[in-house]
């Protein structure tokens, strides 16, 4: 494990690419016995410093969920992150394309908790009594480490790669329609790029959120009430390029677009 220095010290590094959208080498290059705990302490740390600086929490992102991003990563393993509400549009937004790095966009859906969920036992049954509705996102990939070899200790440290999240306009309670065969068909400029369901991320999307539940035990800690739980893609990872336009098909939950500028 890495000393609270060296963390500290990559945690300021990462904070500067944040800064300036820059990327940095890989850490498992230059630390190759950095465990996912460090990587953990590193985006803690990051964390807790916007907190500091006065953002907002608006909930937590969970990657790494489906075969096909574990195949387009070399990754297997989930990892989470945190959202603020600052990276948080509405359908149809402009989105700055330079205020990200490695810019790529991902089909999820998202749940809002309408009450607490905490391990370490938590079920698929449980999760979906926590949650109050669905809604469709699309996730905007900002990756601040380079992509060639890294690991899952480089996602975590860099916040799982999270950049900002764009969420649909329709709602669905967990009874109201059956999460596992929601559609995502997502095109840029008119032109279709990638095609999945729902029932790609771990078999059932609301499975990542127990397993969510069940690891912030470890850190102690639990899921609160209101907060916007981002489940993992259920397709590969679309690159992105300023001026393009994203669209993104959901069937019955609706159409979500956004343009990068």
């Amino acid at each position: 494990m890495l000393d609270s220095e060296t963390i500290a010290a990559i945690a300021d590094e990462l904070a500067e690419a944040d800064r300036t959208h820059g990327v940095i080498p890989r850490i498992t290059a230059r630390y190759p016995d950095a465990t996912i705990e460090d990587s953990y302490a590193i985006q803690g740390i990051w964390r807790d410093k916007n907190v500091a600086a006065g953002r907002k929490l608006a909930g937590r992102k969970i990657g790494l969920t489906s075969k096909a991003m574990q195949q387009a990563t070399g990754i297997s393993e989930p990892d989470y992150g945190v959202m603020f509400d600052d990276t948080v549009y509405p359908s149809g937004a402009e989105i700055q394309f330079d205020e990200f790095s490695n810019v790529r966009v991902e089909v999820e859906l998202a749940f809002v908790l309408k009450a607490p969920l905490e391990g370490p036992d938590c079920t698929l049954e449980d999760a979906l009594a926590a949650i109050d509705y669905a809604v469709p996102a699309l996730e905007v990939l900002n990756s601040h480490i380079e992509l060639e070899g890294r690991t899952i200790v480089d996602t975590i440290s860099d916040n799982a790669a999270y950049g900002a999240m764009v969420l649909g306009d329709v709602h669905k309670r967990p009874d109201e329609i059956d999460l596992r065969w929601v559609p995502g068909v997502l095109s840029r400029n008119g032109e279709i790029e990638e095609t999945g369901v729902a029932a790609g991320v771990l078999g059932h999307p609301v499975k990542g959120v127990a397993w969510l539940a069940n690891k912030f035990h470890q850190h102690g800690a639990r899921l609160e009430a209101g907060e916007i739980i981002l489940a993992g893609s259920f397709t590969r990872p679309m690159w992105v390029s300023k001026g393009d336009e994203v669209r993104c098909d959901y069937g019955e939950m609706g159409i979500i677009t956004c343009r990068f500028v």
